[in-house]
């Protein structure tokens, strides 16, 4: 089905990850036999270099399986994909690939340390490289001074920061993470997510799947939303917010002695362009009242405001309400419909 974007896609010779058309069907069995159960329903997006590119979306909406189809652990059942340009599993692609997942398991005997020897070894680094590389990842994920103390002591914190460097340790091109903060509390989300800003700002791309709206809105460049193993919008979250909600403006005005205010607020706001208008009086002895309208564009405030000044009605207070990305992830994920 058609894909939902918001502002221009990104040029196919800068894509990192590009998705067209991913579909992914199990097998499923109900009391009235074998029916298939669609995970991914015609997934389409491309995240490019040097981005964070959030995968955003309820539990159970895809996203993991659509990593595992990224990193080649799950076959698509349809559709194509590619890393650098490389066909999904290739041993290529792998190697420029860092990944956490959800829930990382590092055996309790290790050290932060001697688990990063561990991960360097299967990516085939000598003990020099490892040793250099764990020293420069330990400062950055800020696991010095800590890296002699057995994992069995780490909060889920230090776990996430030290699964980032496991993730970081053959210095890949491309960070797969999936919910790094899933389970932490605010202390140690702020941790890990202080490390992806640093990560962003040395220009790695990072693709990172969450259901937490702050961290995605917090860090990311582009965003994509998935409900029911379909996209229903991306772009920025500029984007998002404020291409497909009209603003809500509330104005604290005063209105002059002789006029009556619901009459003349009716006709200055009461246009084609403004809905869900409320006015309501604040102060009777004042004559100030309070008025709140939904306008699409900021050419219809312009509008309004010279209709206010015109009538000699003055301006206390104005207030403009715009959309965040909750109100834009609620309103798609509920009207996104189920493909059979």
């Amino acid at each position: 089905m058609p894909q939902p974007s918001i502002g221009e896609s990104p040029d196919a010779g800068d894509a990192i990850v590009e998705v067209r058309g991913v579909t992914k069907r199990y097998a499923g069995w109900t009391l009235w036999g074998r029916r298939p159960v669609s995970a991914l329903n015609g997934v389409s997006l491309t995240a490019k270099a040097g981005e964070v590119f959030g995968l955003l979306g309820p539990n159970g909406a895809g996203k993991t399986t659509l990593i595992k189809i990224l990193l080649g652990v799950v076959k698509p059942s349809g559709g194509t994909a590619a890393l650098f340009g490389e066909p999904l599993g290739s041993s290529a692609a792998r190697q420029r690939v860092g990944y956490l997942p959800e829930s990382l398991r590092v055996d309790r005997h290790h050290t932060a340390r001697s688990a990063l020897r561990y991960y360097g070894r299967l990516s085939r680094m000598n003990s020099r490289e490892i040793a250099i590389r764990s020293d420069e990842l330990l400062e950055l994920v800020g696991l010095r001074g800590r890296d002699q103390e057995s994992v069995r002591r780490f909060s889920k914190g230090m776990y996430q920061r030290l699964g980032l460097a496991q993730a970081l340790m053959h210095d890949p091109d491309l960070l797969v993470l999936d919910e790094p903060t899933d389970g932490l509390d605010p202390v140690g989300r702020n941790e890990v997510r202080k490390v992806i800003e640093r990560l962003r700002d040395s220009g790695k791309t990072i693709f990172l799947n969450s259901h937490i709206l702050q961290e995605v809105e917090m860090v990311c460049t582009r965003v994509a939303i998935m409900a029911r193993g379909q996209i229903c919008g991306s772009g920025t979250v500029e984007e998002l917010t404020r291409g497909s909600h009209s603003e809500v403006v509330a104005f604290e005005l005063v209105i002059p002695k002789g006029v009556n205010a619901e009459e003349q607020l009716g006709k200055i706001f009461h246009c084609p362009e403004s809905t869900d208008v409320t006015i309501a009086p604040i102060s009777a002895t004042a004559g100030m009242h309070r008025v709140t309208a939904r306008l699409p564009e900021q050419k219809q405030v312009d509008e309004i405001i010279d209709r206010l000044r015109a009538t000699g009605i003055s301006i206390y207070r104005m207030e403009v309400k715009r959309p965040t990305l909750e109100d834009m992830f609620m309103k798609l994920v509920s009207t996104t419909k189920e493909v059979a």
